[in-house]
């Protein structure tokens, strides 16, 4: 790799690193082609990426963004997964840990907050951005249809009271 090429991976880390709400930093030692594809597939369902990246142009990169509190993760052969959904990547990577014990997960973070092993699981077991906007939804339309059923509920009362005097009567 020329200088070139890592002055261009370097101003691509840094890119990642300014936009994600979350980047899990890894030890994927061990892993094969095919449990990698894996975790890039499981992530790439969810939205978020994995990058193996050298820890020295990583390390470079992280200088004045953010989530620089991760560069003490970065030994060893590791893997970052990453997303713009604050909660998507922890999900990935925690969901893909607890099958494989070869992904051993060092910590992350959350914009400037760093996160440790037991960060990054509570980051995981927080509901998606997806998951918190149907609940809002939810919580929106429910008022609506509470009032329908109110103002449906009289007119059904008497019709069924109707029905039982009639039946009554017959």
């Amino acid at each position: 790799m020329d200088r070139a090429q890592k002055e261009q991976l370097v101003d691509e880390l840094g890119q990642i690193f300014e936009s994600s709400g979350v980047v899990v930093v890894a030890h994927y030692e061990g892993l094969t082609v095919a449990e990698m594809q894996d975790l890039r597939a499981r992530a790439r369902d969810v939205d978020a990426s994995v990058r193996v990246a050298k820890n020295k142009l990583a390390k470079i990169a992280l200088e004045g963004k953010p989530c620089a509190s991760i560069a003490d993760h970065l030994t060893g052969m590791t893997v970052l997964t990453f997303s713009e959904d604050p909660v998507a990547a922890a999900k990935v990577a925690q969901g893909f840990a607890k099958d494989n014990d070869k992904l051993v997960i060092l910590g992350g973070a959350m914009g400037e907050t760093a996160l440790d092993v037991a960060g990054v699981k509570a980051v995981s077991e927080m509901p998606s951005r997806e998951e918190l906007i149907a609940s809002i939804a939810g919580c929106i339309g429910a008022p609506a249809s509470n009032i329908a059923g109110a103002i449906g509920a009289p007119a059904s009362n008497i019709a069924s009271i109707i029905s039982t005097i009639e039946e009554k009567a017959a």
